[in-house]
């Protein structure tokens, strides 16, 4: 499906100008952010995310809520992301600047209708195609992915041991870390093993930091004047 994809769109850019599409042009992210203007609070992420993939990852988000499908929006842009990463000409189709912005969004309405996506995921990627932007369509699913695990309760956290952790000392963190997480209902544990800390935990949750590994101990005796 995806290699005659991309084959199709090499010869519609080759054969057509590079874009006709300046009403698609002009929609950028407010053009499925219409539907957000005037909603209200419940509608809304529970966390703010910025940045251009954020804007239309918010916008997805107001409209799935709404229509009472954002479990279907986020399994269907979960999909997409593992497509692009998997296959190299789906992902090649989503890069190619050669495709004109028409060509592109008409392309990826057809494959997303063939697959019975939901309207609201078709509206985001038609629309990131009409602003030149369907490559970031990993990112935005990604960002999409934060705003429901936010909504769930969900923290994502890594625990760097010396050593693999058993089943209960895991859980044991992981409850830990809930009790501290105003909020949280459930804590997602990923584990990494490094020797180098010699013992104890290091925890990162988000773009925080806890240190309590043996290592860390030494090395601030080490730095103590005597």
């Amino acid at each position: 499906m995806f290699s005659a994809l991309a084959r199709t769109s090499t010869l519609a850019a080759a054969k057509r100008a590079p874009s006709s599409g300046i009403a698609l042009r002009t929609l950028g992210a407010r053009g499925l952010s219409d539907a957000a203007e005037g909603s209200s609070q419940q509608h809304k992420p529970l966390i703010e995310i910025f940045g251009m993939s954020a804007r239309y990852a918010n916008a997805t988000y107001v409209a799935a809520s709404k229509a009472g499908s954002l479990a279907v929006v986020e399994g269907e842009l979960a999909g997409l992301s593992k497509a692009a990463s998997e296959s190299p000409a789906f992902a090649g189709f989503l890069d190619n600047p050669l495709i004109s912005r028409d060509d592109k969004s008409s392309q990826i309405e057809g494959l997303l209708k063939e697959k019975n996506v939901s309207q609201i995921t078709t509206n985001l990627c038609t629309t990131l195609a009409g602003n030149a932007r369907l490559a970031e369509l990993p990112k935005v699913a990604e960002v999409f992915g934060s705003l429901m695990k936010a909504k769930r309760g969900e923290i994502d956290a890594t625990i760097i041991s010396a050593d693999v952790l058993t089943k209960r000392e895991t859980e044991a963190v992981a409850a830990a870390i809930k009790e501290t997480s105003k909020g949280a209902s459930e804590v997602v544990i990923s584990s990494k093993v490094d020797p180098s800390i010699i013992g104890g935990i290091q925890v990162l949750i988000g773009d925080q930091f806890l240190d309590l590994s043996i290592k860390s101990k030494i090395d601030e005796v080490s730095r103590t004047s005597i």
